[in-house]
């Protein structure tokens, strides 16, 4: 569990999100960001301060992150030694992908774990740099599921 680093909801407005989050629970935010994956517009925000952090992601219909439906718990984050290796790991264990970004050169993936009511993403070590840069940048390195 120690590699755990976000809980992500997936929401039809961020900034209503963020507002009541704030409100209700104090949470700061880091301003949210446009991105673009395959075919899927979308945006994105971490809270300040963590870890853990509670990230919003605001996606349209048909992506992975629709929220057409409404707002919803969708995925716990960990940091993994391999992407690969990893999702070979749940799936060898009876938890399908859902989704993968490696195709579309981003190295995480999506498992459903329907216990939960939502997914599991693994994201690569390779992109903690990255990461840490945009949403963290006064944090140190944060640990990984070692999946050798």
């Amino acid at each position: 569990m120690t590699a755990f680093y976000h809980v992500c909801f997936v929401v039809p407005d961020i900034e209503k999100a963020m507002e009541d989050l704030g409100t209700s629970v104090g949470a700061d935010w880091s301003a949210p960001a446009d991105d673009r994956l395959g075919d899927w517009d979308y945006r994105i925000a971490f809270t300040r301060g963590g870890p853990p952090f509670i990230e919003l992601i605001e996606g349209p219909a048909g992506s992975p992150w629709d929220a057409s439906q409404g707002a919803r718990f969708d995925h716990l984050g960990y940091w993994t030694s391999s992407v690969q290796r990893g999702s070979q790991r749940l799936e060898d264990d009876g938890f399908a992908a859902d989704f993968s970004g490696c195709p579309y050169g981003r190295p995480f993936a999506y498992h459903r774990l329907d216990s939960i009511g939502g997914r599991v993403e693994l994201v690569d070590v390779t992109r903690q740099a990255s990461f840490l840069q945009h949403w963290h940048s006064d944090g140190g390195p944060m640990p990984v599921i070692d999946e050798n």
